[in-house]
Order: structure tokens, then sequence, then C-alpha cells
């Protein structure tokens, strides 16, 4: 059955969701497969293949929540960064990351996105889980499977690294001009 096929059954089989809700489960999961990917394109093909996966899963019987959403984004993530032998697991104390594509572009060194990208892809997502969507260290613990007293540190190490990048890449401040001493004839 085509991804078309498992939507239109999912909408046959459960009662009609709210497609304002429907909207905002794919815009919430598109916004954490950015936070994670960092790229539009590949963060598109995370949604669509988490839900398809899910759809086929659940035989598009009953509605996808946030969570398995959520987990199953951030399974294909990592999937696809094993399968181009990006990954290497290492610890988070590990101040290695890729570097970004952007990072020679002119203009780009106080962007936010710039700074993002500076940030591991587990960082990011943790910021994304509890800044952006608004998740306690419980719920982020929950969703990703790890200890509660690591995310808190992991949060506070990434947003300690983010101030870190924003103040090393502020630009200098612009000379102030000499002040004009009046001429002595």
């Amino acid at each position: 059955m085509t991804g078309e096929g498992l939507a239109v059954n999912w909408f046959k089989k459960s009662s009609l969701p709210d497609t304002a809700q429907l909207s905002e489960l794919l815009q919430s999961g598109f916004r954490y497969a950015l936070s994670l990917a960092h790229h539009h394109h590949d963060a598109e093909d995370l949604v669509q293949q988490a839900w398809l996966r899910l759809q086929r899963q659940r035989n598009g019987s009953t509605p996808i929540a946030r969570g398995p959403l959520f987990k199953t984004i951030r399974n294909l993530f990592i999937d696809s960064l094993r399968r181009k032998g990006i990954i290497e697991f290492e610890t988070l104390e590990d101040e290695t990351h890729l570097a970004d594509e952007h990072a020679s572009d002119p203009g780009v060194a106080g962007d936010l996105e710039y700074l993002l990208g500076q940030l591991k892809a587990g960082e990011r997502e943790l910021l994304y889980l509890h800044c952006v969507e608004g998740h306690t260290a419980q719920e982020i613990s929950d969703l990703i499977s790890r200890p509660r007293g690591t995310i808190l540190s992991s949060i506070n190490r990434a947003k300690a690294k983010l101030r870190q990048l924003a103040a090393n890449s502020e630009p200098a401040e612009p000379p102030q001009p000499a002040a004009k001493e009046s001429a002595r004839p």
C-alpha cells in the first residue's frame, strides 16, 4: 500500500481527526527533524519516513501521538548517519563535531542558524526539545530513554557551548573615531 493510501486509510478507519491537530503534529515533527538534520529537505524526508513507518506499524488504525513520532524521527536520523558513516559513538564531553558547510559564508558568524550548526546533533536535539517544544527534563528523558540527570547536564553544557560560540563569533566593535584636535595657528 502506498503512503497516500495509508493516509487515506487512516482517515477512513479513525474518526476524522481535527486537521489543525494533524497539521500541528506534522509541523512539530518537522521542526524537531530540522533541529536534528539542520537541513530542510532531510527534515522533510525524516518526517515522511517516520509517518509512513508508524502508519505501517499501526495498520493505519490508530492516530499517531507526538512521542512515537519524535522517537521514530530520531531513530531514522541516527540510522541515516550510521549509513553515511558520519556518526561515531562518542561521549557528550567530546568537543569534536561536524564542520558546518556554511562556516566560510560571509556575514553568517552571528547568525543563530550558524551557531546551532556548530553544535552536535544531540545537543541541538536537547535544546530544541527543551527550549522550543517546552519539554521538561523528565519528559525528554522518557522520550529519548536517557537518565534525567544526564539530560539536565547535557542541556546546561549545550547552552554554555552556545553562549561561548556566540561570544567568540561576535564581530569586533567598530573603531571609535578619533577626536579632532583644533588646529593651532
